[in-house]
């Protein structure tokens, strides 16, 4: 069974730089004959059909949520008589942010996986509008996520087999909501707020639409639901995740490749939901301890710094494309040019205008190969 995704970003999406709303819930829950597996269960249940079409590249950063899918897929594949995984890392120069190797030397020693780990090199490649960028804006014009294109050549090299990512990991296992925390730590927070007013977030929007994209943004925030059963459908249920999904599984097709996402398969949501859907504003460390039941090796769901990428997609590209914008090619009902000019005049420019940026590359070329749909395996 599928399902139908539209890939299109829409003018708001593009101009404010985040992805907001969800899509109706048409899928059914998942049924079992007994009793739920258990979540680990069901994540082995999910990578089987990458392992058993190798090729198996998996896409491997280091964090939490790689490290989680390529362990359980090692696990399995030797279990089950099948060819290691082969896990794929970027390796940046000049973007010390992004940073994991020694998090990443640490994961493979563990697993015994040295041997098939492929790591690939990446200067000014990945830039927003880099040689890499260029060759997926070209065919199928913006998708969403902007950096989409990171899984480009990894997508190559499984050519004919099978690719795992941890995409979903930050939802499903983490969530928006924080613990409320003390009345004293909830005032204190209010005070600080009170005394220093947060900067507009959407600068470059124009006034109007910059207070729809944070009332919106709010609401959505808010309505995520606390308990675990309602939050974890809802997640799955997210524009952001669901044209995620959608945009790596139209770059796999093209290359003959079988994109999984364990992470956000129907059996692990409806395995988690089952066995602790009653738990409230779950930690991600919790839940992560809870999937792992000590049958992964510690390092593996380990607390480690998040790394970001911004050094890796803003290079040379995006500021020759800053630089020499003559105000054109964006909709200026949604975008204020000046405004935007003023936040592309220092450097770095603001993350959530990445899209932007490459709307504006894409203008005065030709219309890319574009999809309105995509069949995602459900």
């Amino acid at each position: 069974m599928t399902d139908l995704v539209p890939l299109r970003s829409t003018g708001l999406d593009v101009a404010c730089g985040i992805m907001l709303g969800l899509e109706p819930a048409t899928r059914p829950p998942v049924a079992w004959s007994g009793p739920a597996p258990a979540p680990l269960v069901a994540l082995e249940r999910a990578v089987l059909p990458a392992l058993r079409r190798p090729p198996c590249m998996v896409s491997f950063s280091g964090g939490v949520d790689s490290s989680l899918v390529l362990a359980i897929a090692a696990r399995v594949a030797r279990r089950e008589g099948l060819p290691d995984p082969v896990p794929v890392t970027w390796r940046f120069t000049d973007a010390p942010r992004a940073e994991e190797s020694p998090w990443q030397d640490r994961v493979i020693a563990e697993l015994r996986l040295a041997r098939q780990w492929q790591i690939l090199q990446a200067g000014d490649d990945l830039d927003l509008v880099g040689s890499v960028a260029r060759r997926v804006l070209t065919r199928y014009g913006q998708v969403h996520p902007f950096n989409r294109h990171v899984h480009l050549p990894i997508v190559e090299l499984a050519r004919g087999g099978a690719l795992l990512t941890g995409l979903g990991g930050d939802q499903v296992l983490a969530g928006w909501r924080r613990r409320p925390g003390s009345v004293r730590a909830r005032l204190g927070r209010l005070r600080a707020r009170l005394r220093h007013r947060e900067p507009d977030p959407f600068p470059w929007l124009r006034p109007e639409v910059a207070r729809q994209v944070r009332r919106a943004f709010r609401a959505e925030q808010r309505a995520e639901p606390r308990r675990l059963a309602g939050r974890i459908p809802w997640h799955l249920r997210r524009r952001d995740l669901t044209m995620s999904r959608a945009s790596l599984a139209m770059l796999a097709t093209d290359n003959d490749v079988l994109a999984v996402t364990p992470l956000l398969d129907d059996g692990f949501a409806a395995a988690l939901t089952a066995h602790h859907g009653g738990l409230r504003s779950p930690s991600r460390r919790e839940l992560l301890a809870m999937v792992a039941d000590a049958a992964l090796p510690s390092l593996i769901v380990a607390p480690r710094r998040k790394a970001t990428f911004n050094e890796v997609f803003f290079r040379a590209a995006t500021r020759e494309v800053v630089r020499a914008w003559d105000g054109g090619g964006i909709d200026d009902s949604l975008v204020d040019v000046a405004a935007l000019r003023r936040e592309w005049s220092g450097w770095p420019v603001n993350p959530r205008t990445a899209a932007l940026v490459q709307q504006v590359w894409l203008a005065d070329r030709p219309a890319p190969l574009r999809r309105n749909t995509l069949e995602v395996p459900k």
